[in-house]
């Protein structure tokens, strides 16, 4: 895993090929990579009133598996949590959010670590940017309460740690 985290940097640190330019909204600076996964999945929607008891579609959960040279390392579950095969697990909450390419897409995120558990090589990261987001993004109307919808996206999620 180590190996795999210096190849991933190795990228981070050169530009390379697919990587983002990461929007001042969700920077961090100070901080400095430690682990880039890729993530496919969903966003889990839930029909629900809004404040103005209108029906609309209200995020309820990720379900995603994370992976690094398509190998399956780990998964994104509500919380939102990441965990990996390692055994480490953290939790984050949004601090900051950009716009995503399009509308179709989830817009960009900075999370902040809020909880770890295990020992696992997650443990260490401070601060979580979902970049690169493809899909996920809700639409259309919803007609009945309760009803769910699952809407296909991918995405990257750079953990990062304070200092270097």
């Amino acid at each position: 895993m180590k190996a795999l985290a210096v190849t991933v940097l190795s990228i981070l640190a050169l530009g390379g090929e697919g990587s983002a330019q990461v929007p001042d909204a969700i920077a961090a600076p100070g901080e400095t990579p430690m682990l880039t996964v890729h993530a496919e999945g969903a966003q889990i929607y839930e029909c629900k009133p809004d404040p103005a008891g209108k029906l609309t579609w209200q995020f309820r959960e990720p379900i995603a598996a994370l992976m690094v040279d398509g190998k399956t390392i780990g998964r994104h579950y509500a919380g939102p949590s990441w965990e990996l095969a390692d055994g480490g697990t953290v939790t984050g909450n949004v601090v900051a959010r950009a716009p995503s390419a399009s509308d179709k897409d989830i817009p960009l995120l900075r999370l902040e670590v809020m909880g770890r558990r295990g020992a696992g090589q997650l443990t260490a990261a401070s601060t979580i940017q979902r970049i690169n987001t493809r899909g996920g993004a809700a639409g259309g109307s919803c007609e009945r309460s309760g009803a769910l919808l699952s809407v296909p996206y991918s995405a990257d999620y750079v953990f990062l740690r304070k200092g270097s």
